[in-house]
């Protein structure tokens, strides 16, 4: 392959990528006092949407998830969000903002949550769900949840609407 080739490739590759709104540089200031979106604290499994970024942190002593609006660079209050005894990962948000899917373990066992920001609910999508669950992802629109759950021992994909109910798909 010549060098105008890959040169060639490479520039429709960019193309197509940024034209999916990928790559995104986004720089954040610095605060050490942990108002800011970027701090020493540990900061995990970030993912944007649109003008939002959820993310899991520990800057306040437990994993929680955390929600930040990158355009007025401000975070988004989440009354009911976070709880003491849940270890929050892998947070996902629809394109609106309004609703935050999330895996936490608590005592042991993982499960789904959603939480719905305009009613300040949460509600668990697997708690009668015999499986261990990771990587919850959710659509554009808050109205279809996936995630991972290993039933018999193998990670299988699960979908399910948003009010838990598991979907069948041909």
């Amino acid at each position: 392959m010549t060098k105008k080739l890959k040169l060639s490739l490479i520039l429709s590759l960019s193309l197509i990528l940024t034209s999916c709104g990928y790559p995104r540089i986004m720089r954040f200031p610095f605060d050490n006092g942990g108002r800011g979106l970027n701090t020493p604290a540990s900061e995990y499994d970030p993912q944007i949407v649109g003008n939002f970024l959820v993310f899991v942190s520990d800057r306040n002593g437990s994993q929680d998830v955390y929600l930040y609006d990158a355009n007025t660079l401000k975070y988004i209050e989440t009354p009911g969000l976070n709880a003491l005894d849940e270890i929050a990962d892998h947070p996902a948000v629809s394109e609106d903002g309004r609703y935050i899917v999330f895996e936490a373990s608590r005592k042991g066992k993982s499960n789904i949550f959603l939480y719905d920001r305009d009613t300040q609910q949460k509600r668990n999508l697997t708690e009668n769900l015999e499986a261990e669950v990771r990587n919850p992802t959710i659509s554009a629109d808050g109205n279809i949840i996936s995630f991972e759950s290993a039933i018999d021992g193998q990670w299988d994909i699960q979908v399910y609407n948003r009010a838990g109910q598991a979907i069948d798909l041909p």
